[in-house]
Formats: C-alpha cells, sequence, structure tokens
C-alpha cells in the first residue's frame, strides 16, 4: 500500500472513488476535496492517491505545516480528508494509509500530533479512528469532533 501524488495520469481513476452508501454525510467526494484545496490553498493542501499495488483505491489529503495564525485550518497537521472507495472497503486500507501518512507526518517540521474531525453518528468513520488511536480532546472544529494521535512517542 503506498500513497502517490494526483497526476494528470491518474486523476480521472482517483476522481471516480467514492465511499459507501450511507457514509457521503461524513465524507465528502474526491472532487469536493480537489475544490476545496483550491480555496484552502493557504493552509498547504497534500493530496495522494491510497494504491493498493497498481490499483487506487482512496484518496486522502493533509493540511501540511499549516502557519500558526492560519484560521481556516487551526491544526499544524490536519487530516482534512481520508476516504477509501466503497468497492475496497474493510480489506484493511485504510489503517495502511493512515500507516503512511502518519509515517509522512513524522518526518515534519514540527510534528507532534496528527488531528482530525469527525462527525459523529450511525456509520460515521469516529471509531475506525478510536480505533487507530486517535484520543478525543473536547473540542469542535466547525461541526465535528476534534481527535488527535500523536506522531512521536
Amino acid at each position: 500500500m503506498t500513497l502517490r501524488g494526483i497526476t494528470d495520469g491518474n486523476r480521472a481513476a482517483v476522481e471516480s472513488l467514492h465511499v459507501a452508501a450511507g457514509q457521503e454525510s461524513y465524507v465528502d467526494g474526491v472532487r469536493e476535496s480537489f475544490a476545496e484545496a483550491v480555496r484552502g490553498q493557504h493552509a498547504n493542501p497534500w493530496l495522494r492517491a491510497v494504491y493498493a499495488a497498481d490499483t487506487p483505491v482512496g484518496f486522502v489529503m493533509l493540511a501540511d505545516d499549516v502557519p500558526p495564525d492560519n484560521t481556516y485550518i487551526p491544526y499544524r497537521y490536519y487530516l482534512w480528508r481520508l476516504l477509501i472507495d466503497a468497492g475496497h472497503q474493510r480489506r484493511g486500507y485504510g489503517r495502511a494509509a493512515l500507516d503512511r501518512l502518519v509515517e509522512y507526518v513524522a518526518t515534519r517540521p514540527g510534528a507532534e500530533d496528527l488531528v482530525t474531525s469527525v462527525v459523529g453518528g450511525d456509520g460515521s468513520p469516529m471509531d475506525f479512528y478510536l480505533g487507530y488511536g486517535f484520543r478525543r480532546t473536547g473540542e469542535m472544529f466547525d461541526h465535528e469532533e476534534v481527535l488527535r494521535f500523536p506522531v512521536r512517542s
């Protein structure tokens, strides 16, 4: 499992990825993520396709080394989006993508935590993140609960 840059050669395949029915209210799609990355360029979006061998199975977007005065994304390293395609879920790709992402963030300047935010509810990815080791902070970001994962022990 690898994280690869998005190019003209793989963009259409990555854009065609989508979550399972019922998950749409918890995870925005890839096209929406691309548009959000353009709007939030000052948050240093880092976009990657999640590959299993030579097949794109997911998408990840990180706010990478966000300046401290940024109000759009107020966290230095923020997992903005993680999407595993409906046809590839429950195979360990989400966990493996997080493993690669945590490895990457651990190499970044000043990185101590990876932060994400999640909407709770039936079908929410909250249990996935908590099972991985993210911890609730008691904070809210927009309408979502903030979770933190230490990238350094």
